[in-house]
């Protein structure tokens, strides 16, 4: 059997340049590995594909993206025997932290181990892209600049220690709506990349802080008040900023001491209970073995 935790991801920045032939859009963001993870547990089967995740809603099927990884896989390198997968969920669903692109990228590592391929990073990549815009990132892990559609990767040096707020409220928000909206309304804030690169290459914390920035953040606020509703929440609290990652809704808040984030996320727990808070740190790139 072979293990993978998959890590979550937030996005310190979010932009979007402009709409693709492709109908994706161009973005520009900075994307950090966050030590909140799903369990993935793979083992070989006499054929065929076994997926079983201990959420009943997800599907486990080929609209999952884990399974899509798993046959692609196979199909690639005409692997004729099969694989079992079981998912064990802990990065909260449909919440802007990429956790079925997280699984697909667990998925194609435990693979290349599991079948002994010996693929590097760049291989699992291309295969990645296939699958999903954030898959390549989840693969490789850490501290990146994306472009593109999100699958042209640039490593940046990695953070300093650092702790996270994660806050999901009880919506689920689709990644297609969000964009959708941001078209329609655009933004009236863009991320400053130049000095969150800039912040990140000297290590300073408070530059980051200060350079949090998602396009998609107000659409979203707009109808999902809650959203901005936790962000004041955390900034009442200890937390210097708060952002939206990803499409949301999930807000987060970063500082460099643990009890800070806890007593941050304590004061949000109390005044939204149904609200899933994790306080978790950044962790660094992943090694492929």
């Amino acid at each position: 059997m072979v293990t993978v935790e998959a890590n979550a991801k937030i996005n310190l920045t979010l932009d979007i340049l402009g709409t693709r032939p492709d109908g994706y859009h161009d973005v520009e963001m900075v994307m950090q590995s966050v030590g909140l993870s799903d369990i993935i547990y793979l083992e070989r089967r006499e054929k065929g594909i076994s997926l079983q995740i201990d959420v009943p809603e997800l599907p486990t099927d080929k609209t999952n993206l884990a399974w899509n990884a798993a046959h692609l896989f196979l199909d690639v390198y005409k692997i004729q025997s099969g694989v079992s997968i079981k998912i064990k969920k802990k990065i909260p669903i449909a919440a802007g932290l990429a956790g079925g692109s997280a699984d697909a990228a667990g998925t194609l590592i435990g693979m290349n181990s599991l079948f002994e391929t010996r693929l590097s990073k760049k291989e699992l990549c291309k295969l990645g892209e296939k699958i999903g815009s954030d898959v390549p990132f989840c693969i490789e892990g850490g501290t990146m600049l994306a472009t593109g559609r999100g699958e042209v990767l640039r490593r940046l040096p990695d953070l300093p220690q650092l702790f996270v707020v994660l806050a999901k409220p009880p919506v689920s928000v689709s990644t297609a709506w969000a964009y959708k909206n941001y078209d329609k309304m655009g933004s009236t804030r863009h991320p400053d990349t130049n000095a969150i690169l800039s912040a990140i290459t000297t290590g300073h914390v408070e530059g980051i802080e200060k350079a949090l920035a998602n396009v998609l953040e107000e659409a979203t606020m707009k109808a999902y008040p809650i959203v901005e509703e936790y962000k004041r929440i955390l900034t009442e609290n200890g937390a210097t900023e708060a952002l939206m990652s990803g499409s949301g809704p999930t807000v987060f808040a970063i500082a460099r001491e643990k009890k800070d984030m806890e007593h941050a996320a304590a004061m949000l727990s109390h005044a939204y209970p149904d609200a899933a808070i994790f306080v978790v740190p950044t962790v660094k790139q992943n090694t492929i073995s």
